[in-house]
């Protein structure tokens, strides 16, 4: 049986607007959190994710009360990241209404919540996100790549972005499946909002190295990125934003057109 693939909106929320930016900044209105949530639901996408995306920076938690509101509008899974460094920070946000905890600095700076939250909530409730940029500076211990003649490595970012760790991507994959992540949710800063498709690379490397699905983010344009990152990579779900926030397509078009492609989808 051929399992389907997952599309899923991405709702970057910032002072209690959806935001969108480019590698992460030069952040743009894109509208409100819970009318965009109805709608995506309402076109048949199979996930959303909502992300608080300066929760972790300004050190504080994830906006629960637009978490609930949001829960309220919508009758599918529903991750929820921003903010998490704690078992009681997950908690607030799963009795809030999310189906799963999104969890990136929070993991980084300590890795072992990730194995309390799956003990505690069950591994399919822990998404392990990974912020990934090429790093051009060569050093030992990581999965270095070459494309047009350039060498680099994929480093893990934190704080929305903002602050490298020297950590390599694929190796923390790793790590976080061993830990207890459920999900990774990748996301190609170099790609973020440029809208010129995916960073197949990295996600077909992250998928190859573990065994848990992975989502697809950064990049995506048009329908035909989705199209080329599951023909390329074996990834389970692809994410996107900026083709669904300004009605440039709307889920149901893209689900359409990934079908006339063959790629398998829940229509």
């Amino acid at each position: 049986m051929t399992l389907t693939k997952r599309i899923i909106p991405c709702l970057d929320v910032k002072n209690g607007r959806v935001v969108k930016g480019l590698h992460f900044e030069s952040i743009k209105d894109a509208g409100d959190p819970v009318e965009l949530a109805k709608k995506y639901s309402d076109e048949g996408a199979d996930e959303l994710v909502f992300l608080d995306i300066t929760a972790s920076d300004e050190q504080r938690e994830t906006i629960k009360e637009l978490v609930r509101k949001v829960a309220s509008v919508i009758d599918i899974p529903f991750t929820v990241g921003g903010g998490v460094k704690s078992m009681e920070d997950a908690r607030n946000i799963l009795l809030n209404g999310a189906d799963k905890v999104g969890i990136n600095t929070g993991a980084i700076k300590n890795p072992h919540v990730v194995t309390e939250l799956m003990d505690l909530f069950g591994r399919q409730c822990v998404v392990v996100a990974i912020d990934a940029k090429r790093n051009h500076s060569i050093k030992d211990g990581v999965t270095i790549f070459s494309e047009n003649s350039k060498q680099f490595w994929y480093e893990v970012f934190i704080y929305g972005g903002k602050q490298g760790t020297g950590i390599d991507a694929i190796s923390w994959a790793k790590e976080a499946e061993r830990l207890g992540a459920g999900e990774i949710l990748l996301t190609s800063i170099d790609k973020d909002g440029t809208k010129d498709g995916y960073d197949i690379l990295l996600t077909r490397s992250i998928v190859d190295a573990v065994s848990i699905p992975v989502i697809a983010s950064g990049g995506c344009g048009k329908p035909n990125d989705m199209v080329d990152v599951f023909e390329k990579s074996n990834v389970d779900a692809a994410l996107a934003a900026s083709i669904f926030h300004y009605e440039t397509h709307g889920v149901k078009g893209v689900k359409e057109h990934l079908k006339g492609k063959k790629i398998p989808v829940r229509l």
